[in-house]
């Protein structure tokens, strides 16, 4: 059975990018890796969900069946509850951004964005375990919001039994970011697990 791993976000949060780098750090340490993404109507600002499913023996296809994620990274808390019916179980992790984004539907006024107390009841009521981490403040002190997808693939590396170290990563992204950049992603990896293994 392969381990099945969704991101979740909105457009311009580095969802995208995030799958890749866990994909080639897959491969990297001898998983098959089949990615599935889905964009909303609107690349920036419009949902965005990466499907990654890794497997020892074989690869599987793209899209994970229903109710069969394992694994859930919230770069956003609303987008993180949308899918929770359709992909989450009881044996689901989650990790989840606490920063909301509002939808231009929310900012025009015509709705109201969930209350964030109530979406992260829901969320920790609804799956094995919920990591709820304010990780926008800190990719801001790092230098930049968009490294937000390092913190939390750094989170995914405090948890118990993730097959992908923290080195895998780095020797991933030092081909994919200028030297200048390095530091505050390594540093950005290092935060994120951080993150978890305080809350373990």
């Amino acid at each position: 059975m392969p381990l099945n791993l969704i991101i979740t976000g909105v457009g311009g949060q580095g969802n995208v990018l995030a799958s890749q780098i866990i994909g080639n750090a897959a491969l990297k340490t001898g998983f098959k890796v089949t990615i599935g993404e889905t964009f909303g109507l609107s690349q920036r600002g419009g949902p965005v969900m990466s499907h990654i499913r890794l497997s020892r023996t074989r690869n599987f296809g793209p899209l994970i069946p229903p109710n069969m994620a394992h694994i859930v990274v919230g770069l956003e808390p609303l987008e993180t509850i949308r899918i929770l019916h359709e992909y989450g179980n009881k044996e689901t992790i989650f990790i989840v951004n606490s920063r909301p984004i509002y939808p231009l539907n929310v900012i025009a006024g015509d709705v109201e964005y969930p209350d964030i107390d109530w979406i992260r009841s829901v969320l920790d009521d609804s799956g094995q375990k919920l990591y709820w981490l304010d990780a926008t403040p800190i990719a801001i002190e790092l230098g930049e919001p968009i490294i937000l997808n390092m913190i939390m693939i750094g989170a995914l590396c405090g948890l118990p039994d993730f097959p992908i170290e923290v080195k895998d990563f780095r020797e991933v992204i030092k081909n994919i970011f200028p030297e200048s950049k390095l530091e505050a992603n390594y540093k950005a990896l290092e935060t994120g697990r951080g993150l978890i293994n305080k809350t373990c």
